[in-house]
């Protein structure tokens, strides 16, 4: 089997790495998420740098913050959507990387990707139907049916469902389109905005994570209940804290109230931590490289 390169494009970082997953790959090079321009030729400058190293590869996955244009058939494919991180709209991911290696590139969600390598190496090996969903920069959902990820008009953005309210909390929200949709109540930019300062050195045991995890399994009892997925793998830098699971799974029970009778009363045999720890969607990247073997063609 061929190596592949995979690229993990997160809202504030990324990763870059060759190899054929989890147990034969190089150490991943991170790669700071700055502008567009910058970020995707510093991309470039990772993968080069592995080339001279010896690391060479027939394809390139890229797994990337969304939205995404992730039809080919479509002029937006491998290009950001509207999103609020600031220059980031409509800029063009993919199409630099194809041209500046002259291999075939594929390109999906940071979360499909993730939720593809979770399902080959991790938390949802041997699951027919499964989701990804993390929790951090932004809050996004990979969503795995028969071993391939759901694509429609656009994919699951299950960050953006309105979850009822807790009593109590009156706080506005941060998403521009939405205001108090699940992402513009608890993701790391709206904890911080909560805050009035980063989340990132709080202690597990602060209230915010709590919270967090009761908006989450209030939203993700309602995925359960319209994908009927084996597993739901909670990740993110603020979803692989285990206050946030242990709270996600005590909301989650609450709110099916016993009526998915094969699932654990305590909903631990569904909601799981990622088997990939924090590289679930850079593993998932090269998943998606590698099952694109005989498909793609180089749009050098």
């Amino acid at each position: 089997m061929s190596s592949v390169a995979g690229i993990e494009l997160g809202g504030t970082r990324a990763a870059v790495t060759v190899g054929q997953g989890p147990q034969a790959h190089a150490a991943p090079i991170a790669v700071a998420t700055t502008s567009p321009d910058t970020t995707v030729v510093a991309l470039g400058d990772a993968l080069e740098r592995l080339q001279r190293e010896g690391r060479g590869f027939t394809r390139i996955g890229v797994a990337s913050f969304g939205p995404l244009g992730v039809d080919r058939d479509r002029p937006d494919w491998g290009r950001i959507g509207a999103t609020p991180k600031p220059g980031w709209s409509h800029a063009d991911v993919a199409g630099p990387l194809s041209r500046r290696f002259g291999v075939p590139v594929v390109i999906d969600t940071d979360v499909n990707a993730a939720a593809i390598g979770e399902g080959r190496w991790g938390a949802a090996v041997g699951c027919g139907s499964h989701v990804y969903v993390t929790v951090g920069t932004g809050i996004g959902m990979g969503v795995v049916v028969d071993g391939r990820p759901v694509h429609g008009a656009l994919h699951p953005e299950a960050g953006h469902i309105r979850p009822r309210r807790l009593q109590g909390d009156g706080f506005a929200g941060r998403c521009p389109w939405h205001g108090d949709c699940l992402e513009g109540l608890v993701s790391g930019p709206a904890l911080a905005d909560r805050l009035g300062g980063a989340a990132d050195d709080l202690e597990d045991a602060h209230p915010l994570f709590a919270l967090t995890g009761a908006y989450l399994g209030e939203v993700l009892a309602a995925v359960a209940l319209t994908a009927s997925p084996q597993k739901i793998v909670i990740g993110g830098g603020v979803g692989r804290r285990p206050a946030v699971l242990a709270a996600a799974r005590s909301a989650f029970s609450a709110a099916i109230a016993g009526y998915v009778p094969t699932m654990a009363p305590d909903g631990s045999d569904l909601l799981v931590g990622p088997g990939l720890g924090e590289h679930s969607g850079l593993f998932g990247a090269l998943a998606l490289a590698l099952d694109a073997e005989g498909v793609l063609q180089s749009f050098a």
